[in-house]
């Protein structure tokens, strides 16, 4: 009897401890080599949407709207996001995910290529592949990169999640940088072979690195999902969406998300003609405008990731203070460049720019890792959905932002004679929009988590030792 107990005793003690070191395993090294697959997500997605964009407006002579369609439709697909999600949790791993996401991404980036170079000689063969290029970019995006946003989740401890989600979006962004600098050089003296060739080499790069930074990254099953079958009910997509939408930090955190990412993607197309409008500033003033402004984005990541990390102690209330202190910050922001309109070209807008910069980054980035945090809370067997719920909002966000922004700013001038005016209204209706986020973000709490190894681990201990005084 004494050898049974001692036995069962041993398992137990196994699974805790497999569990534990299976939901926090990631070391930094491992959060850099997902850093590296975000890099290749980056660097595919900049050639589609940016370099793809102004060869059918320049060198095809295409009307702008073709490429913002089909901007907004790589958006739109990612809707599915929740249902990628949810296939990770019922399959209890995220590589194969990942992998895929990255495969069909390549191959309908290159796709897009072959489209755009067919639309120089037959424009709506061209077109139509382009609207199934751009469809499977979306669907290649949004696997790739909410199972990469789930792994993290799962497998990065607390008090990293913030310097995690730093160092993943920086090294996103260093995609986008080095793939555009390479691709251009290589890409002159334009021509579709040229552009097919490049498109087609950074998608067979981007590929073969993300098999390398995935190898045996992900710990071998999640503790319990390895051992017992996945039930019925969570199998079930619409079932399982309906359960994590009555969760109520679920329905909040996702309308956090929306809102605060329209105010955010609002104000990327209507900077620049602003500066150009009011302060006159020339096409390449406004452009190092935009490298300010990123600039500022960096330094409040890199904030975020050195405050997290520095008060780890209260984890999710300092991710909750950051989001809704990056949110206020930027409100203000957006005030002073909306009664800096009043005041060109005296007002400092370079400055305004750059703390609007640092206020959008610190904003951005704890609640990315605010969705890491929350996304094992609540019901079991869920992180993937949720994920999946919050980027989907996030999708939307970003297809609907840019239209409304430009669209309030046309109505505006329509109505208005004074163009700082005009511009003053919309900024300051960004700058409500980020209020009334920072008010939903106030309300979004950490929760209770029903499958935490933490709370396990002492559950365990006192299951343990009365076992443990049984048997003597």
């Amino acid at each position: 009897m004494n050898n049974a107990a001692d036995g069962a005793l041993g398992r137990s003690v196994r699974g805790v401890v497999d569990g534990a070191r299976n939901t926090a395993a990631l070391s930094w090294w491992g959060i850099v080599r997902l850093g590296l697959v975000q890099t290749c997500l980056g660097a595919i997605i900049v050639l589609t949407t940016s370099t793809l964009n102004r060869i059918m407006v320049v060198e095809l002579a295409l009307p702008a709207m073709l490429p913002g369609f089909l901007v907004g439709l790589h958006h739109a697909v990612q809707m599915l996001r929740p249902r990628f999600g949810h296939g990770s949790d019922v399959g209890g791993r995220t590589t194969g995910w990942i992998v895929g996401g990255m495969l069909v991404l390549a191959l309908s980036g290159t796709l897009a290529a072959v489209g755009t170079a067919l639309a120089e000689t037959r424009l709506l063969a061209g077109v139509a592949l382009c609207v199934l290029a751009f469809f499977g970019i979306g669907l290649g995006a949004g696997a790739s990169g909410t199972s990469l946003l789930v792994t993290l989740a799962k497998h990065v401890a607390p008090e990293r999640k913030a310097p995690a989600a730093t160092i993943v979006w920086i090294m996103m962004i260093a995609g986008f940088a080095v793939t555009a600098g390479t691709a251009g050089h290589f890409l002159d003296p334009y021509s579709s072979l040229r552009l097919v060739q490049v498109t087609g080499c950074v998608g067979i790069i981007a590929m073969v690195v993300t098999l390398v930074a995935v190898y045996r990254l992900e710990p071998y099953g999640d503790g319990a999902s390895k051992q017992q079958p996945v039930p019925d009910g969570h199998r079930d997509f619409r079932a399982a969406l309906r359960e994590v939408w009555r969760e109520p930090e679920a329905r909040r955190f996702t309308l956090f998300v929306f809102v605060s990412m329209l105010a955010y993607s609002a104000q990327d197309l209507i900077l620049e003609p602003f500066a150009g409008t009011l302060f006159g500033m020339t096409p390449g003033e406004s452009t190092q405008l935009a490298g300010i402004q990123h600039g500022g984005v960096l330094l409040g990541m890199l904030a975020v990731a050195f405050g997290g990390y520095l008060l780890r102690g209260n984890g999710p209330a300092v991710l909750r203070l950051w989001t809704v202190g990056g949110c206020l910050a930027s409100a203000v922001a957006l005030a002073g460049i909306a009664l800096g309109g009043m005041a060109a070209p005296h007002w400092p807008l370079a400055t305004n720019v750059f703390l609007l910069g640092v206020a959008n980054g610190a904003f951005a980035v704890a609640a990315i890792a605010s969705m890491m945090t929350l996304a094992g809370r609540g019901a079991a067997r869920r992180e993937g959905l949720r994920m999946g719920l919050w980027g989907a909002a996030q999708a939307i966000a970003f297809a609907l932002g840019g239209f409304i922004g430009t669209v309030a700013i046309d109505v505006s001038r329509a109505l208005i004679n004074d163009p700082a005016l005009a511009y003053a209204i919309v900024f300051s209706l960004e700058a409500a929009l980020f209020v009334v986020a920072a008010a939903i973000g106030l309300r979004v709490r950490s929760g209770t988590r029903n499958d935490n190894n933490e709370q396990a681990l002492p559950s365990f201990g006192k299951i343990a030792m009365a076992e443990v005084l049984d048997a003597r």
